[in-house]
């Protein structure tokens, strides 16, 4: 509960301190841990990490939800405050303070490892002028702003408050748990009286919860799509964009492919599904595999290895390594950079799923199965007309008011005398 003694903090002046570290261990049993100024492992989150392990969730999920517990335990360091004595005021300072403070500009690892400081790492050389959070001339997508997005709030409110209520339930927290629920939620589940014939109520689940605002897919069009393949300077990259626009998969799921699950014969290659983690074969274009065999056939040559069992995507140097996700997005920034764009390689997922939803011979419900959403709604949302396809229509009408506007009229009709419909109607006539 909040409590009238308590000061008020100075957020403003708040500077969240580089305290300890979220790791990689390399263990398969305990894939990430966070370790403090001392390098002494943070028990209660080990706990929760393995109890993340437990449910099935990914080492990437485990990885998400460490970033926002480090940031929570660093903003505890600062204050000086043990993670179960944290009360609600301090989780709601802790929320006004990312939803109002600018994010901390970090030293780039390079600079680290090399042994700058921040006064004296090089400067990165700008070619353009970036104002963070205005919109891109070529995309109209703004890129990312000084301060947190509204989804990586909630995301972090959604972590601590699953954290707090883990060790609640196993009685080695506090008794209440810093991050609420919503009031109206108190006495209630979400979705308590739910009609099966109706879809679900999209409820706030917790008090400190911002609210997200909603955003339509954006596509890349034809033009920029070819322009963005033009630029590509290899033939795995070709095949990796040909693969991702054909057959929907998120960027990640493609690059868990093995040499195996490539077959050309029937335009199949095999993935795994990233909420899931289940095997599924995808239909792709017969460009896919052409780029596709090209690559294999470099890579033979410069001595990438080789066999059904191997990742099908590797690196261009030695030594050779899988291709992760990491590598393929700082690929395509690359190729952004040339054009001055700022495309995802998700927006390649969305290409893929526009183009097969607003197919008319392609089932929707065939749309759902490629794109492997688990409810027909959120296929749907690729029906509507995108924001540049709307906007071409309104500049077509603007354009076709400006011709009537400028058509003379039409002459009246026979044994009408001019004059007199002048007369009647104005000059109009």
């Amino acid at each position: 509960m909040l409590q009238g003694d308590v000061p008020e903090r100075d957020l403003a002046t708040f500077v969240l301190p580089e305290l300890g570290r979220l790791q990689k261990t390399g263990d398969q049993w305990a894939p990430y841990q966070i370790v403090d100024q001392g390098g002494i492992v943070v028990g209660p989150v080990r706990a929760f990490f393995a109890e993340l392990q437990a449910e099935g969730k990914s080492a990437s999920t485990v990885r998400s939800y460490g970033m926002d517990l480090l940031r929570w335990w660093r903003f505890l360091w600062a204050l000086d405050i043990e993670w179960n004595r944290a009360t609600r005021a301090d989780a709601r300072d802790f929320t006004r303070w990312m939803q109002i403070a600018n994010k901390p500009q970090r030293l780039h690892w390079r600079h680290r490892n090399a042994g700058y400081s921040e006064k004296t790492a090089p400067k990165p050389r700008m070619t353009r002028k970036k104002i963070p959070g205005t919109p891109n001339a070529i995309t109209g997508k703004a890129s990312p702003g000084p301060q947190y997005a509204a989804r990586t709030r909630a995301h972090c409110e959604t972590v601590l408050r699953t954290f707090y209520d883990f060790h609640l339930d196993e009685g080695t927290g506090p008794i209440i748990n810093p991050f609420p629920l919503d009031r109206s939620r108190r006495s209630s589940r979400a979705n308590a009286h739910h009609k099966p014939d109706q879809p679900f109520k999209s409820e706030r689940a917790g008090r400190y919860r911002p609210v997200i605002p909603k955003r339509a897919p954006r596509r890349i069009p034809d033009e920029m799509f070819n322009a963005l393949f033009a630029a590509l300077r290899h033939n795995r990259d070709r095949a990796l964009l040909a693969f991702w626009v054909s057959n929907a998969a998120r960027a990640e799921e493609l690059l868990t492919s093995r040499q195996r699950d490539a077959l050309p014969g029937q335009q199949l290659v095999g993935v795994i599904r990233k909420g899931t983690r289940a095997y599924q074969q995808l239909p792709c274009s017969t460009d896919a595999f052409v780029w596709l065999r090209l690559y294999q056939e470099e890579a033979r040559r410069d001595g990438v290895p080789h066999g059904k069992n191997l990742p099908l995507w590797w690196t261009l140097r030695r030594p050779w390594r899988p291709l992760n996700y990491d590598a393929a997005r700082a690929m395509f920034n690359r190729t952004n950079d040339l054009l001055g764009a700022n495309w995802t390689l998700h927006d390649l997922r969305h290409t893929a799923s526009y183009r097969l939803a607003r197919d008319p011979n392609m089932p929707l419900t065939d749309v759902q199965w490629v794109l492997g959403h688990a409810h027909l709604t959120t296929t749907q949302l690729y029906l509507p007309a995108s924001q540049d396809e709307v906007i071409e229509r309104v500049r077509a009408h603007h354009a076709r008011r400006a011709e009537q506007r400028d058509r003379p009229p039409a002459p009246p009709a026979p044994g009408y005398n001019s004059d007199s419909m002048k007369t009647l109607f104005g000059n109009s006539w």
